[in-house]
């Protein structure tokens, strides 16, 4: 097998463990590292060598839905006009907000002992917020001086919401009414 098939499937098991990972921690904190490796289809090998422990695995997770996120705001932003950018990215954000919210327990496991790792801080999904508000103000679309820290205190409802529950109705009324918001004052408006 070549290096570069190798490092393919490699990246494909990484991937598997960590979509697997994110949904049974979501629904159960405690659940056993060999059923994540069993429904990834991995061995225990390969699953300990991408995560030698439970707290690895549970950050990496936390990390990864947040690079995710982060990343998608420059993709938005490549395909949408700026304000469409900005709400369809807001979607998206709720979506993680969720996602969050089913793994709080497990982060607050691992990061709650003492000794144990900190949590991640939140910075690539600010900077994506920035972007997102920068291209919004420099198109006009919103109004001016609204930072990534305003951005991210005015939408803080979402880590209200119960993921048990049906939240994408509400998700979606809170986030129109703060773009309503960020309209309000825009000079293209």
């Amino acid at each position: 097998m070549k290096d570069s098939s190798r490092r393919s499937d490699a990246q494909r098991n990484r991937e598997r463990i960590l979509e697997v990972a994110l949904a049974e921690l979501s629904r159960c904190p405690d659940v056993p590292l060999s059923a994540i490796a069993r429904e990834a289809c991995v061995g225990q090998g390969t699953f300990y060598r991408n995560f030698p422990n439970r707290e690895a695995l549970v950050l990496e997770v936390y990390r990864h839905e947040m690079g995710q996120v982060a990343d998608s705001a420059a993709r938005l932003l490549d395909t949408r006009p700026p304000e469409q950018a900005l709400r369809a990215w807001m979607d998206r954000l709720s979506e993680f907000a969720m996602a969050k919210a089913g793994l709080a327990d497990a982060i607050r496991q691992v990061t709650g002992a003492p000794g144990g790792p900190a949590k991640p801080a939140h910075t690539p999904v600010t900077d994506a917020a920035a972007l997102l508000l920068r291209a919004n103000e420099e198109a006009g679309t919103i109004r001016p001086g609204i930072t990534a820290d305003d951005f991210l205190l005015a939408i803080a409802g979402l880590w209200q919401l119960d993921p048990r529950e049906d939240w994408r109705p509400r998700a979606t009324r809170l986030l129109d009414l703060v773009m309503d918001g960020l309209r309000r004052g825009a000079p293209g408006g």
